[in-house]
């Protein structure tokens, strides 16, 4: 019969910990970024003993991967919902990516270690895989856009080719927050070279559908 609530109680206190974890983690890269952090310091932030800390995370890095990907989320969430009120394809597809980069505007250090993580991190880990599965959702959103768009102006459907533009607007804006890091273009405003990236893809995309029709092609 007490089972269940304890279980309750048991479930309500696992909760509690892991947002404690989050927040003491999340402020603390932001006050201090990755280098500067440790976890014994989130640990004592979170008011969790070190043990506790690595049931939720196994390492700072995922620490950093859980941080990053609920913010991520909320920042292409919120451009996906602007970028609907938009008509211009150019002005749509930057405003889906630019939260991306106001996260590397807001701690470069923080992102770059976030993209390596994606990039060569362990394989099946959970918070990577979170990560990935955003970006892949990035992609097909801004490819559905496109095809959108593509719909509007008489074009067929070509969601090969939407799909290929997404992957190349990514990798655009990938770039560019890499360059706080890299000291790349240092006289070049990144967002500046994402939207005249992003012109270009663009462009092609919809030169590339109209010569199809043109031709005749499917």
């Amino acid at each position: 019969m007490t089972s269940a609530p304890r279980s309750g109680r048991r479930d309500r206190n696992m909760s509690d910990k892991q947002a404690r974890i989050f927040q003491a983690a999340a402020g603390l890269f932001d006050e201090r970024g990755y280098s500067c952090v440790t976890t014994q310091a989130i640990s004592e932030r979170a008011d969790v003993a070190a043990g506790t800390l690595f049931r939720y995370a196994a390492s700072k890095d995922e620490l950093l991967l859980m941080v990053l990907n609920q913010a991520l989320h909320a920042g292409l969430t919120e451009g996906a919902k602007r970028a609907r009120a938009l008509r211009d394809p150019v002005d749509v597809v930057v405003e889906m990516v630019t939260p991306i980069l106001h996260l590397g505007h807001r701690h470069a250090e923080n992102l770059a270690v976030y993209q390596r993580q994606l990039m060569f991190g362990p394989p099946g880990e959970k918070y990577r895989s979170e990560g990935l599965a955003l970006l892949a959702r990035l992609e097909a959103a801004v490819a559905a856009r496109l095809l959108e768009q593509a719909a509007a102006r008489g074009l067929p459907a070509r969601p090969e080719l939407a799909r290929v533009a997404s992957i190349s607007v990514f990798g655009a804006a990938h770039l560019a927050v890499s360059r706080a890091s890299t000291g790349a273009h240092p006289d070049h405003a990144p967002m500046d070279d994402v939207r005249a990236q992003v012109r270009q893809i663009v462009d092609g995309y919809f030169a590339g559908l109209a010569t199809d029709t043109t031709k005749g092609a499917p």
